[in-house]
């Protein structure tokens, strides 16, 4: 008795589990805030994971709150986060209930208070991206190995000098400086002219044709960067045919000419990183392999979620679906490499472990053991098929007993079958007798009924019904009028009138004395009608 009470709950709370109460959390957070917009400023921003996924925070001077991009809303972001950087985020919020922390699933992104000449930069690439100039189809691969590159920028700059020193220690090869001004009036016509002019050299002439193109400038405002923002330079990036790398600004800046080149480098130094290889890289075959297999496997990720996507349309958002697993894998593989070394050694002490066990004794033993089940098998196995051919056999015999009795079974079930088919119909006879009897007394009851309630029975007494010329019961004399057709119905038949006064009934008079001798009346041709 005392372990009931110590056992039962102090209140009447409901108890949940930690896995129930989160979920229950997740869906009150989501439903409550499934779409919101939230200002503040990037914080923590590394670029994308390895997974393609995206994690940092938003922030103001008070309060911080996590925030997620997934790898699909990534590619289809407008422009990139960077750090420091203060916008306005769409999406929902939600928990991990793996940390019990809460999150902004961002879905849309885009910079706070945007000026006139960020719009203008927004209009003009709206319209060459409609003519096609940003299309990745016209974007050429870089070449792998080049030996002529081509570099337009300011001669006097570090840029330059970072280039060219950059190039002589991955891997030395020949460079043709065009300079031209990068900033001020005219200096977008003169990079427009540049790239046009290292494309009109010829193969083979005085001056060795580029293989590979580099626009670089420095870092700067909106404004200083201006010149790589014109419409000239971004069409000659478009339509020239040697493969070209902007490189203009720092890795925050971003301007036209870098959605029309072949290839965006972050900074002038990544733009010489991505024009030659290192020839480490070329040693590191092993590497660039993994490399390619991660890919792969990524495409082919994607590939698979696509076709989820595709059949699950109905269902909610395939982001939704996989936000804690997506979180959880990429955990996940932070321990992926101290998780295989562990199994190595765990397996290694296992085959160890098992090699000790391997002698030639223990293996003769263990034939002997299986040599003597396998003929003790064969035993009982023989005698299991002595006991299923004495079981057939009776079972033929007992269906062959059955078999020879069966005519004589079936006449006698027909005969009994025919009785009580005669018993039935009998029943079935007397059945419908006793019920058209009970019908016809029920018939002449109700006609006895009939006959009492019927008016004609009261013309037999001595009474007539009184009807209309339109041949309705007449039921006071005021309805009567002068000289009006009416018909009058006896017990035997009906005779027609005519009434010759109407309205109400006269007053009655006071009796007079009866004359001794009444005078002789002539019988009138119309009888009283009352």
């Amino acid at each position: 008795m005392s372990s009931f009470f110590e056992s039962d709950s102090p209140s009447n709370l409901a108890e949940y589990s930690v896995s129930e109460l989160s979920g229950s959390i997740k869906r009150t957070v989501e439903q409550a805030f499934d779409q919101v917009r939230v200002r503040g400023e990037i914080s923590g921003y590394r670029g994308p994971h390895s997974s393609g996924h995206a994690y940092f925070s938003l922030k103001d001077d008070k309060a911080r709150i996590d925030a997620v991009i997934w790898k699909g809303t990534m590619g289809r972001l407008k422009f990139r986060p960077e750090e420091g950087m203060e916008v306005i985020a769409t999406g929902k919020v939600t928990t991990f209930p793996g940390s019990s922390k809460y999150q902004i699933v961002i879905e849309t992104l885009e910079p706070a208070g945007a000026g006139a000449l960020m719009a203008l930069i927004e209009e003009r690439k709206r319209k060459l991206a409609a003519e096609g100039l940003f299309d990745q189809a016209r974007k050429r691969p870089l070449p792998y190995m080049p030996r002529v590159i081509g570099v337009i920028t300011s001669p006097t700059g570090a840029v330059i000098r970072d280039i060219l020193h950059r190039i002589s220690d991955r891997f030395p090869v020949h460079v043709i400086v065009w300079p031209v001004r990068v900033q001020g009036e005219g200096s977008g016509n003169e990079v427009a002219a540049a790239i046009e002019g290292f494309n009109a050299f010829a193969a083979g002439g005085p001056i060795a044709r580029p293989d590979l193109l580099i626009v670089a400038r420095g870092g700067g405002s909106l404004e200083d960067l201006w010149s790589f923002n014109d419409e000239a330079v971004v069409r000659a990036a478009a339509n020239s045919q040697i493969p070209l790398i902007s490189a203009v600004g720092h890795e925050t800046d971003w301007t036209l000419i870098d959605h029309a080149s072949d290839q965006r480098a972050p900074t002038p130094t990544g733009a010489a990183e991505m024009a030659v290889p290192v020839k480490a890289d070329l040693e590191a075959s092993v590497a660039a392999l993994s490399a390619r297999l991660k890919s792969a496997v990524g495409r082919q990720m994607d590939n698979r979620r696509q076709s989820v996507r595709a059949l699950t349309r109905a269902l909610p958002s395939l982001d939704q679906l996989l936000a804690l697993p997506r979180r959880r894998f990429d955990e996940a593989a932070g321990g992926l490499g101290r998780g295989l070394q562990m199994n190595t050694a765990n397996k290694r002490r296992l085959f160890e472990r098992a090699a000790a066990h391997l002698r030639p004794d223990v293996l003769s033993n263990r034939i002997n053991e299986r040599r003597q089940n396998v003929s003790e098998r064969m035993t009982r196995a023989e005698r299991i098929v002595e006991r299923l051919i004495q079981r057939s056999a009776s079972r033929v015999s007992s269906a062959d007993a059955a078999l020879r009795t069966l005519p004589a079974r079936l006449l006698s079930q027909i005969h009994r079958s025919g009785d009580r088919l005669t018993g039935l119909m009998g029943r079935a006879d007397s059945a419908l007798i006793a019920d058209v009897r009970r019908r016809r007394s029920t018939v002449a009851a109700q006609d006895r009924i009939l006959q009492s309630l019927s008016y004609r029975n009261v013309l037999k007494r001595g009474y007539a019904l009184v009807r209309d010329d339109a041949g309705l019961p007449v039921k006071s004399a005021a309805a009567l009028s002068l000289n009006q057709a009416i018909s009058l119905e006896f017990a035997d038949g009906s005779i027609n009138a005519v009434t010759t006064e109407g309205g109400a009934s006269p007053p009655p008079q006071p009796a007079k004395k009866r004359p001794e001798k009444p005078a002789q009346v002539a019988p009138s041709k119309q009888g009283s009608l009352f």
